[in-house]
């Protein structure tokens, strides 16, 4: 595994019940100010864990080693996801160091954001940088890749179902919403 990530802060120009632009680029998301609350920037990253865990998942397929392909690919899935999360939790850090809260991320493809959105943020946050491109049908290379999206803002809104601060290492986060159930040393 090869875990990358790039991220890129934009600025809102405009929110709306069910959308937000910034950098030039509109973002179509249901319900994101009543989710969101008055966020003033966007955080738009993408994240890999590189494509030799799917050559070797692959490769193993091709040998009929289907549970070793399974478990590897399942592998390589909770690995990108643990990226993302860790990729959420800086932005979190950058956000108590500039003084605002920020949001719960997001994806395109989930909770009623239209995957066809994958485009508009690769727009505003291209994966070029780490070897992660969009097809026409909006499916990202390498496969083992998250792209997100957060808000940040002092009137941003943290939902309560978000487990993140349960698993954070900052004992004296001013956001913290439940206690962490064990501390993780960097």
């Amino acid at each position: 595994m090869a875990p990358r990530a790039v991220v890129r802060w934009v600025a809102v120009t405009r929110r709306a019940p069910d959308g937000l632009e910034a950098g030039g680029v509109t973002l179509t998301i249901p319900a994101i100010g009543e989710s969101w609350g008055e966020v003033e920037w966007i955080a738009a990253a993408v994240c890999t864990i590189g494509g030799a865990l799917e050559r070797r998942v692959a490769e193993l397929w091709e040998a009929r080693e289907l549970p070793l392909a399974a478990m590897l690919d399942s592998v390589g899935s909770g690995a990108v996801e643990s990226l993302a999360e860790y990729v959420n939790d800086e932005l979190c850090q950058e956000g108590l160091r500039c003084g605002v809260k920020v949001t719960n991320r997001i994806s395109p493809g989930y909770g009623g954001w239209d995957v066809a959105q994958q485009t508009a943020l690769f727009r505003l946050c291209a994966g070029d940088a780490i070897g992660v491109t969009l097809n026409e049908a909006r499916f990202m290379t390498p496969v083992k890749s998250i792209s997100l999206l957060a808000g940040a803002g002092p009137g941003a809104r943290v939902d309560h179902y978000f487990s993140q601060c349960a698993r954070c290492w900052m004992r004296a986060c001013a956001y913290r919403r439940t206690p962490a159930r064990r501390i993780v040393h960097r």
